[in-house]
């Protein structure tokens, strides 16, 4: 395949470039068309997995011009300060992982970080994404989201994880392996509240894709039979909580009410602290009848 070389762009007198490039999270024909130029002018491509470079490259119709080296989560280490010295040495370093764009939760913010340090100038392919196709196929608000990555996969972190999220407000993308996608789901339920709405997407833009919508709860049992291939998970945000005042009547009425509706009493202290905007030893003090604010 003719492509021309982007390395003669941006060689002159200064240092190399360091371009990140994204790839297809399913078809190849989603490949940005630039991904093909860069591949083919690249000095170095520095690939999460070489063997998938290859096919890519091979469905691409192209013929890489210049070296390949592996990068990934167990070199990043070692790998980043010999890429470094390619870049400032004049090279056109060009990245790629497995799907979507380097550096979001794959390999890659390690050398980003040391190409800035170093003055080396950092661009992009843009391209296919799983966090923006999911969260735009999901059905919540868009207007304002946050993405969150991989949950801890160890239960205990992964409920301190959610429980820190449960006030958050935004559309919340999480990424999740199929195999803890249930327990997952689960998890977000007891945080968020199984009426909590929420979007599993699996197989994005792939022959089998699947959006399943529906509350945490119905998405955890419809789970447990299994989930395969890759799965981002999108969550909507809390409702918006009224403040409660900070005397200390309006205090204990709030914690009581909390605990009406079914909290345990820490936990009824923990959010009524946090949304007065006081101590939560000053709350436990004053519903303990421990002598009032310290």
């Amino acid at each position: 395949m003719a492509a021309s070389d982007p390395s003669d762009r941006d060689r002159d007198d200064e240092p190399g470039v360091l371009v990140l490039a994204a790839t297809p999270i399913g078809r190849v024909a989603d490949a940005p068309p630039r991904l093909a130029e860069e591949l083919a002018g690249a000095d170095v491509v520095a690939a999460e997995d070489t063997r998938r470079l290859r096919r890519l490259t091979g469905d691409l119709g192209v013929t890489l011009g210049g070296r390949v080296v592996s990068y990934f989560e167990g070199n990043e280490s070692a790998r980043t300060p010999v890429l470094l010295d390619a870049l400032l040495a004049g090279e056109r370093v060009l990245l790629v992982t497995d799907a979507g764009m380097p550096s979001v939760s794959d390999p890659g913010y390690r050398l980003v970080v040391a190409a800035v340090d170093a003055g080396v100038r950092v661009t992009a392919v843009p391209g296919p994404s799983a966090v923006l196709t999911a969260l735009a196929v999901s059905g919540l608000p868009v207007d304002r989201f946050c993405f969150e990555g991989f949950l801890p996969r160890k239960a205990g972190e992964r409920s301190r994880r959610l429980a820190g999220l449960a006030a958050e407000e935004r559309t919340m993308v999480f990424f999740e392996a199929p195999h803890r996608t249930e327990a997952a789901l689960a998890a977000m339920a007891e945080a968020f509240g199984g009426d909590r709405p929420g979007a599993v997407c699996r197989e994005l833009t792939k022959t089998h894709e699947e959006v399943r919508r529906g509350p945490l709860e119905e998405l955890a049992a419809w789970a447990a039979d299994g989930v395969r291939g890759e799965v981002t998970v999108v969550v909507a945000g809390a409702a918006p909580v009224a403040g409660v005042a900070a005397d200390d009547d309006s205090l204990r009425a709030a914690v009581a009410e909390r605990e009406e509706q079914g909290m345990s009493r820490k936990e009824a202290i923990v959010e009524v602290a946090r949304l007065a905007g006081v101590p939560k030893r000053e709350v436990y003090n004053l519903v303990h009848g421990a002598g009032g604010a310290s």
